[in-house]
């Protein structure tokens, strides 16, 4: 009997139980769940030609982990044949292949593949996702893992694109173009470049430096491992798993403690500062440079970094630290502020990713219930999700680079705890037989109310932060892109949030 008015027509299963755009480390930990959780209808699409995510992409010299590689990493997939306490990017990327194809990964993947639009279906229960030149595919739940920061970002300068040398994103480098002999500007100091110009810096005939905001740098105790500790970590993985305990409680407490409880405890950021200080004294002795390389804002304020060899880049005769604003570029120079003009004909954009700008939260729309676009709605009520990857009005939804998702340590502490949240999330779905959830304007409301309460308590409101020019603010002045709490607690809420948070349908 066909379908009549008290029987409506079913609407059709989706291609897939579940879409992931990205196929880094979020997208592929999102999709190592899934499998746990026994779902195997996944497509997984990445606009890159290859997986790995910001370790597939950045390529350029000197690029490595600026955590260590024993907390860089899933806690349920070690890695003991790291070469360094910092692992270069080379290894990232093996390790990210490693990961692909132990899990058996691959299977689910599609790469060229970009997302330009994805909307919800309220009568399916399903998303639509548009792909450039492609047809749409549907899936019954999204996960978005485009990663923090993987929109790159050129700056606004006047005639940069009149510049007639070479250009290079370090996001985008190019390892055909020789830089031996060549006069280049880097513009940007941030964590990228303290990697990228000791590297640099030696193969040119004339460096200037172009800062705008000094950045924070500690000693790098990086150093080889031994082909000794390899073997015992890979013969005895708990020994692996008790360095990671060791160095993640340390990067706990002197990164995101400080910085999340900086009213209470004012003197680890002071702290941190002086052994930065002293760090520069022991490697710069002109003490006006040493003013131009101090920052003006607190300690955590903006994004740190480690290194040995960066503070010695600016003692070569032939590089310059320029701190005076750029004006403009013309076809064979970069002019400043006071008028001067510096020929060069490389430039190399250090300018870092676009995070709250149009394009980048979220990287593509994104069409909830009723029409509502996401980036619409987090500029109209100010970034936020519950529990950092899900936002009322959005069905169905995992955003995992949401606002206050990142917890400040690994990144890899995120993700998981993001895996946890929809292993709970998706388990009870699939237990009560339904196809949708969403998390209540309620239980979001209560969550946004507690972070900002607990915000107080952070450097980002008791330190001086407004010289920072950190990415860590959005535009409305608030630090949302770390989560205002311990790893710890972040991981067990993952785990125990209220199911009555979400309806279930």
């Amino acid at each position: 009997m066909g379908p009549t008015e008290t029987q409506p027509r079913a609407s059709p299963a989706p291609d897939h139980e579940v879409v992931i755009v990205g196929a880094g480390f979020g997208g592929m930990g999102a999709a190592i769940q899934l499998g746990r959780m026994g779902i195997g209808s996944i497509l997984m699409v990445d606009q890159a030609d290859d997986l790995g995510g910001t370790w597939h992409l950045n390529t350029y010299p000197g690029v490595a982990v600026d955590i260590a590689s024993v907390t860089y990493s899933y806690s349920f997939a070690p890695n003991p044949h790291w070469s360094r306490q910092f692992a270069p990017g080379a290894e990232l990327r093996a390790y990210a292949h490693d990961v692909a194809d132990r899990y058996g990964l691959r299977r689910f993947m599609r790469f060229n593949t970009r997302v330009e639009r994805a909307v919800y279906d309220e009568a399916a229960s399903c998303w639509t996702v548009y792909l450039a030149g492609q047809p749409p595919v549907t899936g019954r739940i999204l996960v978005v893992a485009t990663g923090f920061l993987s929109q790159p970002k050129r700056p606004d300068i006047a005639g940069l694109d009149d510049f007639a040398g070479k250009v290079m994103h370090t996001a985008k480098w190019d390892h055909s173009y020789d830089l031996t002999g060549r006069t280049a500007a880097v513009i940007g100091t941030g964590a990228t470049a303290v990697q990228l110009l000791p590297e640099i810096a030696p193969r040119l005939a004339r460096l200037y430096v172009h800062q705008r905001t000094p950045i924070w740098v500690s000693p790098k105790r990086d150093r080889a491992i031994p082909p000794r500790l390899r073997a015992l970590f890979a013969r005895l993985p708990v020994a692996q798993r008790l360095a990671r305990a060791a160095n993640s409680t340390l990067l706990e407490l002197m990164l995101v403690t400080g910085a999340l409880h900086h009213r209470q405890l004012p003197f680890l950021a002071r702290t941190t500062e002086q052994i930065c200080r002293r760090h520069m004294e022991r490697q710069i002795a002109d003490p006006e440079l040493r003013r131009k390389l101090t920052p003006a804002y607190t300690f955590g304020c903006k994004r740190p970094t480690f290194s040995n060899d960066y503070y010695p880049v600016f003692t070569r005769s032939h590089v310059e630290l320029v701190t005076e604003p750029i004006a403009r570029i013309e076809a064979d120079a970069v002019v400043t502020g006071d008028g001067v003009r510096r020929a060069v004909d490389t430039l190399v954009l250090a300018t870092g990713y676009k995070v709250w700008e149009p394009g980048n939260f979220p990287v593509f729309e994104i069409v909830g219930r009723s029409g509502i676009e996401l980036g619409a709605w987090w500029r109209e009520h100010h970034p936020q999700a519950y529990e950092g990857i899900t936002v009322p009005g959005f069905p169905n939804l995992f955003n995992l680079p949401s606002p206050y998702a990142f917890t400040g340590l690994s990144y890899f502490f995120t993700i998981e705890a993001q895996m946890k949240h929809i292993a709970r999330c998706l388990g009870e779905m699939r237990r009560r037989g339904g196809r949708s959830f969403e998390v209540t304007s309620e239980a979001n409301d209560a969550y946004f109310r507690e972070i900002k309460l607990r915000m107080g308590s952070s450097v980002f409101t008791n330190g001086h932060c407004a010289p920072a020019n950190s990415y860590y603010f959005n535009q409305h002045g608030e630090a949302s892109l770390l989560r205002p709490m311990s790893t710890l607690q972040a991981l067990w809420r993952a785990g125990h949030f209220p199911l009555a948070h979400y309806r279930f349908g």
